[in-house]
């Protein structure tokens, strides 16, 4: 049996914690970037909503295959600097440049070049995102051993990264202040640059910073050749099919699924919202406000919802801390449909810390509990297998997060939503609405029914545990 894990610490020290939450600040800006930028497409750049779809579509799904092949990598590979951190460095810059590539977009280019050059460089940026975030997750998952401090270790984390969602949305201003620059387009290629040096610098610090032992003599590890490509392969799927017989883990996918998904879905038309409903088509007039629901937000989730939910987790355990939070969020929901207001843009702020409670308490409770996970699959496999695992969870969310670009673009394009029309019809914008608040609220609704009666409590972690320990003292 592997004793990888063998050295991993109860208490992780602070500076360790950050390192690890600075990855995390890398990891959240670049999707926050790319939902702000990806609006330029539509409404600067007049490409179709079924392009945006493609857009969303084909690179996650792209993204999605090759991360259970990176997980199986990371997991077996034998390096003196062990089996992450040269894969997390260099995923950061095949990431951090390919972004700063993927935007340079010019108008007089036309629609068919820019969407064919956009589509190819996204490809690019996925696998590095992939090469990236597959060791790092894992990495996160090996820090600690303890039901707890895992927590500590995923809030964080969140906490650090949630700022991508403070800071991200004040591009808004930035692109559409003529006072900056003359257009959207032009101010996303110059956004890109510093967006994508900086996170491609931040994505490097737990490369850096999280040491790990050499697995240059790793005996469990399986061969990673060429001649033996097809036994690996086999063994992915294999690891796909132990992953999911293991039925907290499944339903830990399964709800993440329901409830990221269901968000992103109709996380795009937010600005569309603002824009068409309470301003009338007027960008200019509504400023700020597009900004202001994603920076309050995401500053209610830093401040208010990570630190209440990494408490109600110590209180109440991690299922029924996910209960309450994802409850509390469709709260959130509700109130956003009849706080969204004409004329008085202010009201749908009170509504914020509510909604915050759903995608704020997701990661940093899921995350922790897929730890938990790894130690139950250590003990029927007798492998460390966090890489798989990690890769396994985030393939569901990014498989999801194709479904739901794609059904982005079918759902403008069902309700009539015409991004070349300066003001848009009642009826597209009712749509709009309705399907903001009412596809999370049934995504969440189904992920907690399933939730529900996941039984990986903190007592069985500890026999777990226990029961490990006591098998590395017996070798």
């Amino acid at each position: 049996m592997s004793n990888i894990n063998s050295d991993t610490t109860k208490v992780v020290p602070m500076g360790q914690k950050i390192a690890f939450g600075l990855g995390m600040l890398a990891n959240q800006m670049f999707p926050a970037a790319l939902g702000i930028f990806m609006v330029v497409l539509v409404q600067d750049l007049k490409f179709p909503a079924w392009m945006w779809g493609i857009l969303f579509f084909l690179p996650r799904i792209f993204d999605a295959f090759i991360d259970p092949i990176m997980g199986f990598i990371s997991d077996n590979t034998r390096s003196k600097w062990g089996r992450r951190r040269h894969y997390v460095f260099i995923g950061a810059i095949i990431m951090g440049l390919s972004f700063v590539v993927m935007w340079q977009l010019y108008r007089e280019s036309g629609v068919q070049y820019n969407f064919t050059y956009f589509l190819l460089w996204s490809f690019v940026f996925y696998l590095g995102l992939s090469i990236f975030s597959v060791p790092y997750v894992a990495m996160g998952y090996e820090m600690s051993d303890d039901f707890h401090e895992r927590t500590s270790i995923m809030a964080i984390s969140q906490w650090i990264g949630q700022w991508a969602w403070v800071i991200a949305p004040w591009f808004w201003v930035i692109m559409y202040d003529p006072k900056w620059f003359p257009n959207a387009d032009t101010a996303t290629r110059t956004l890109a640059v510093w967006v994508g040096i900086i996170c491609m610098v931040l994505a490097m610090m737990p490369a850096i910073f999280i040491k790990s032992k050499s697995t240059v003599n790793e005996k469990s590890f399986s061969p990673l050749t060429f001649s033996t490509i097809g036994g690996s392969l086999k063994e992915i799927f294999q690891s796909f099919k132990e992953a999911f017989s293991n039925k907290p883990f499944t339903k830990l996918c399964i709800a993440t699924f329901l409830i990221f998904n269901a968000f992103n879905t109709v996380a795009g038309f937010t600005f569309f919202i603002v824009v068409y409903y309470l301003f009338n088509g007027n960008t200019g007039a509504a400023g700020i406000w597009p900004t202001l629901f994603g920076c309050v937000g995401a500053l209610s989730t830093t401040f208010v919802v990570i630190p209440i939910v990494a408490r109600m987790s110590k209180i109440m355990g991690k299922k029924n801390a996910f209960l309450a939070s994802q409850g509390i969020s469709i709260l959130g929901y509700i109130l956003l449909w009849f706080l969204f207001i004409p004329g008085k843009p202010y009201m749908f702020l009170f509504a914020l810390p509510f909604f915050s409670f759903g995608i704020g308490s997701l990661f940093t409770l899921m995350m922790s509990m897929t730890a938990d996970v790894c130690d139950m699959d250590e003990l029927n496999s007798s492998k460390r297998r966090e890489g798989i695992f990690g890769a396994i969870y985030w393939w569901m969310v990014k498989f999801g997060f194709a479904i739901a670009g794609l059904l982005t673009g079918v759902l403008m394009s069902l309700v009539g939503f015409n991004p070349n029309l300066p003001v848009q019809t009642e009826g597209a914008v009712t749509g709009l609405r309705l399907f903001f608040s009412g596809i999370p609220i049934f995504g969440t609704l189904v992920a907690m029914l399933i939730m529900r009666n996941y039984d990986l409590t903190e007592q069985k972690a500890k026999e777990i545990k226990t029961a490990l320990d006591n098998r590395k003292n017996l070798i």
